[in-house]
């Protein structure tokens, strides 16, 4: 077989003055992750303390905690089926894509060809040339440049995996509030039917001592007014309830109406948790999925910091052939072999400053990335600070609720006691009933508020995604080979 025997010299003469170039350039190092903020050992808005309930382990199935069998079903099936979490999961099977293509450009690339020639000179005969080989090309990465985008990507990798956790955590968080509104409504209604029996009742009461000439029609018509419109607030409350079941519907990813039949018949709300799952601040940064996000974009704005200060050294690629080369296809056998190689130095001296201005665009980048994940550190320390308030505060409103509640009770059952003794006027059982209606109204509300308030809390602390099992996703993919 034939080959080139300038080719070994060309590849060292190139690698000598690549040698000599890269004494006279230094790669420039970009800026290091500014320290990172300060965070308290202790939330100043409880008294509560930190317990072991609140591990990522705990924390990724938060809403078992509630007991309720039909939430759990509901929050699996959205987390399978629903379209917020397909398309996060396109998007990080985009994002593996883009680093297995980084990660090609690291490998040689090595094709086959074949080719005839045919050419006539004048008073000649016709001619043909026959060729067939290996063709190979690959790139130098004597300075980082391509390996510095392989890190970009998969840092871009891993903030897809957490944006994808985030999405889940987001939708098991609306998933929660959607039942909780669902089981809230319910209770109303049944709330507000209770009502208006016990007002059609004492209206039935009125007519028969209207009838009996004990009290005048007047009575009997501020009763039926009583009575109309809290029938009429029924209308309003089951098309709430309708409306939550097509919501949450949706979130589990199927057509509005499909989870009629296994929602609408009333059940109590979810049992509120015996213990709160609190988890130490610096514990909350590790568990939550935008802290992840954006710490992993800022490790990828880094790379390509270094990516783009890398072009502004001389590069070095290689390509070569390998083949047979005759002037029939018959005769393509052993002994007609040839083989080239061709080393190529690329160094741009000049640019207009084109290098220089990609560096500092991506320095700009990573300076957004950096002030991005502060951002993201602070918003998520400020929202465990007030979910913790809202929850007290929430918990202080049921307790007093409570007892208006039941003072409102009393406060009915003596009105129409004493109405019904002749003892007193409609006036103090009209007052009653709507004190009491708007009592036990506001209680179910604020029984609803705390479960609520829950479920702020664990979205907060970083609940509702597991951060190992991703990581293990996310490193599994790094184990990928890249496509050849």
């Amino acid at each position: 077989m034939k080959s080139t025997r300038c080719a070994p010299a060309v590849a060292s003469g190139a690698l000598v003055l690549l040698s000599l170039l890269g004494g006279c350039a230094s790669l420039q190092r970009p800026a290091t992750p500014a320290t990172p903020l300060p965070v308290p050992e202790r939330w100043t808005a409880t008294a509560a303390q930190p317990s072991a309930a609140a591990s990522p382990a705990a924390l990724a199935d938060w809403w078992q905690r509630l007991g309720d069998a039909t939430l759990n079903d509901l929050e699996r099936r959205a987390l399978a089926q629903a379209t917020d979490i397909q398309v996060a999961e396109a998007r990080l099977a985009q994002a593996r894509s883009a680093r297995d293509l980084a990660a090609a450009a690291l490998r040689p690339a090595v094709g086959s060809s074949a080719s005839v020639q045919a050419g006539k000179a004048e008073g000649a005969p016709l001619t043909r040339q026959y060729r067939a080989g290996f063709d190979a090309a690959w790139e130098a990465d004597l300075w980082g440049r391509n390996r510095a985008g392989v890190s970009a990507a998969e840092a871009d990798l891993h903030a897809s995996v957490a944006t994808l956790g985030q999405a889940q955590v987001s939708l098991a968080g609306e998933v929660a509030a959607g039942y909780i509104d669902l089981r809230n409504g319910q209770a109303r209604l049944a709330l507000t039917r209770e009502a208006l029996a016990s007002q059609e009742h004492m209206l039935r009461i009125t007519q028969w001592r209207a009838e009996a000439g004990l009290v005048s029609g007047l009575d009997v018509e501020q009763q039926r007014t009583t009575v109309a419109q809290t029938r009429a607030q029924i209308p309003a409350l089951q098309g709430a309830i309708e409306q939550s079941m097509n919501a949450l519907a949706v979130l589990t990813g199927a057509a509005p109406g499909t989870v009629h039949a296994q929602l609408a018949t009333a059940a109590p709300l979810p049992s509120v948790p015996a213990d709160l799952a609190l988890a130490f601040p610096a514990a909350v940064l590790s568990q939550r999925a935008d802290v992840a996000a954006a710490e992993a974009r800022v490790r990828a704005a880094l790379a390509r910091i270094d990516a783009a200060d890398a072009q502004r050294l001389p590069s070095l690629n290689l390509s070569g052939t390998i083949g047979l080369s005759a002037l029939s296809a018959a005769a393509l056998a052993p002994g007609t072999g040839v083989a080239t190689l061709l080393a190529a130095v690329d160094w741009p001296l000049y640019d207009g400053g084109r290098v220089r201005a990609q560096v500092r665009s991506q320095e700009a980048a990573f300076d957004e990335a950096r002030a991005n994940h502060r951002a993201a550190v602070l918003a998520a320390l400020k929202e465990v600070e007030d979910a913790l308030v809202a929850l007290r505060t929430a918990r202080e409103q049921q307790a007093g609720q409570q007892l208006a509640a039941e003072s409102a009770r009393r406060a009915a059952q003596l009105a129409e006691q004493r109405y019904a003794a002749g003892l007193s006027d409609i006036t103090g059982v009209l007052l009653a009933q709507r004190t009491l209606l708007a009592a036990e109204d506001a209680l179910a509300g604020t029984a609803a508020s705390v479960l609520t308030q829950h479920v702020r809390l664990y979205k907060a602390l970083g609940g509702g995604w597991s951060p190992s099992a991703h990581a293990s996703a996310a490193a599994a993919a790094n184990d990928r080979s890249p496509p050849r």
